[in-house]
């Protein structure tokens, strides 16, 4: 499949087909806007977008005013295939914020290098009830330095509601977490996401993230996925590309706070 057809199955499957990420959210379609809702805890935002010039503005201004009358704060998620050319700047023009771009990756599970084992002293352990997800959690705030409290919420139901549609894992060196990665599958599209990859500071540099990368490439093929997906930072594209994952576009998270 080429570079364009691989871009057109993505966004069918995974943006303009969306379905709701876990339980309790709701996907609408609306003014060539596909928008998922969820709870605060959940992920709120803009998922896909078909706008032209002479109606981007209005579009834009519905959504703000959509979500603001739900108390709610949300993202559009752009991407940079994504029209009309300017709408980054229509966004920042009606008050979001950007965040830092990320390079949009596809791997062919059947083509990646899945071999490879963790450093010797760590473990990779599934992650399947409460405890295991505060370990995740625990990794999520030393890694990011960010609060996990929403990621807590989001695994912790989509174990408990949809197991078959997650795959978490945690790097144990002994009793202590330094690793956390989850794959979110995708029924009925040939798509499963990588998402929350990370790895506490001093354990960086080992080939943990490399490790849980093909772990879930593994687990993926196992439950017959044909692609992983990935939102790559500058620093996790290289092991990905030496992994054989492939840059397919951008993507950079617009942020609206009421």
């Amino acid at each position: 499949m080429d570079h364009a057809e691989l871009l057109a199955l993505f966004d069918r499957g995974l943006r303009a087909g969306a379905g709701p990420d876990g339980p309790g959210a709701r996907v609408e379609r609306t003014g060539g806007v596909v928008r998922q809702v969820a709870s605060p805890h959940g992920w709120n935002g803009i998922v896909w977008s078909a706008l032209d010039e002479a109606g981007a503005d209005a579009a834009i201004t519905a959504q703000i005013g959509h979500y603001t009358a739900l108390g709610l704060d949300f993202e559009w998620k752009l991407y940079g295939h994504d029209r009309p050319a300017d709408l980054g700047r229509r966004l920042r023009a009606a008050g979001f914020t950007p965040g830092p771009e990320e390079t949009l990756m596809i791997g062919e599970v059947d083509g990646l290098a899945v071999g490879t084992e963790p450093p010797e002293g760590v473990r990779v352990e599934p992650v399947t009830d409460p405890a295991g997800v505060d370990l995740v959690a625990d990794v999520h705030e030393k890694a990011f330095g960010a609060d996990s409290s929403w990621l807590r919420h989001q695994l912790l139901a989509r174990l408990s509601a949809d197991p078959d549609t997650v795959v978490a894992v945690v790097a144990m060196a002994g009793d202590q977490p330094v690793s956390a990665a989850r794959m979110e599958l995708v029924p009925g599209t040939p798509f499963a996401g990588l998402w929350g990859g990370g790895t506490v500071r001093d354990w960086r540099g080992r080939g943990i993230y490399r490790t849980l990368v093909a772990h879930r490439a593994r687990a993926a093929a196992a439950r017959g996925y044909r692609y992983l997906q990935v939102d790559a930072s500058s620093q996790s594209r290289p092991i990905l590309e030496r992994l054989g994952f492939v840059p397919l576009t951008t993507t950079t998270p617009y942020e609206y706070t009421s």
